[in-house]
């Protein structure tokens, strides 16, 4: 991997991310992006870093036979499954989950992040997020399920003309027959999903997996006792969740206020 094989050389050449920036005329985050292989290396970099560390040809080399990932190293056994997967179900109490964010939305999620990420940062998460989005419209057609805190559509992420396009964009999406949205009820007192969000995926030889985000610590659940509970607790969830009809009416009307 390029992204490891320039770490390796600039711990060896005693650099800091920084410093090896600041030797090659790039920021730190950058170095960061491409060690982790969320990003290429872009212009010069890669001859660059090569005489800078005294690589004498290596990254280079490696930079020819170099595939670039949109997503993190740490993301990919996930997202992998998650192209291929025959069945997806998502609970999220915060925020319009990834795969039904808009461009624009997106950004904006990201343009927020703290502590703050640089602007080739946020373009290459967009990218992979946007990217992810071909599973929407993949034959044969994976059964996909959401749902969505209530408060998750109210937070005008982005302003106002970026919230009214998200909100169509759900109305959209949640026209496709094999496309499940549900809002769980503002007045509901309490549910199945309280202890946070989760990510679930079935795959065609029925494996399950199960993906788990908190503060920016990211966990992949394969152990079967806790998948078992997860799934469990999912079916309650969309049960206890309006239906897609009920939901459809109270996105319409949050659309409606803005």
């Amino acid at each position: 991997m390029f992204g490891t094989l320039l770490r390796f050389y600039r711990e060896r050449a005693g650099l800091s991310q920084e410093s090896l920036g600041a030797k090659i005329g790039f920021s730190k985050s950058q170095v960061a992006m491409v060690e982790r292989g969320e990003r290429p290396p872009k212009g010069d970099f890669t001859p660059l870093a090569d005489a800078a560390l005294g690589a004498d040809g290596a990254l280079t080399a490696a930079a020819k036979e170099l595939t670039f990932s949109r997503v993190a190293s740490w993301f990919e056994p996930f997202a992998e499954e998650e192209a291929r997967a025959r069945a997806r179900y998502e609970y999220e109490s915060n925020v319009i989950p990834g795969l039904l964010q808009t461009e624009e939305h997106a950004r904006a999620v990201f343009s927020g992040a703290c502590p703050p990420l640089d602007d080739d940062e946020i373009e290459a998460l967009v990218a992979g997020r946007l990217a992810r989005h071909s599973m929407l419209t993949r034959k044969p057609a994976p059964d996909i399920s959401f749902v969505l805190e209530f408060s998750a559509l109210l937070r005008p992420i982005g302003g106002r003309r970026v919230h009214q396009a998200q909100l169509q964009h759900l109305l959209e999406v949640g026209e496709l027959r094999h496309v499940h949205i549900q809002v769980m009820s503002p007045q509901r007192e309490t549910h199945g999903g309280l202890s946070g969000p989760f990510v679930l995926l079935e795959t065609d030889d029925r494996r399950r997996l199960a993906y788990l985000e908190v503060q920016n610590c990211n966990f992949l659940v394969s152990e079967q006792a806790h998948l078992g509970t997860l799934f469990a607790r999912y079916g309650i969830v969309r049960m206890q969740a309006l239906r897609p009809e009920e939901s459809r009416k109270l996105i319409e009307q949050a659309a409606k206020r803005l």
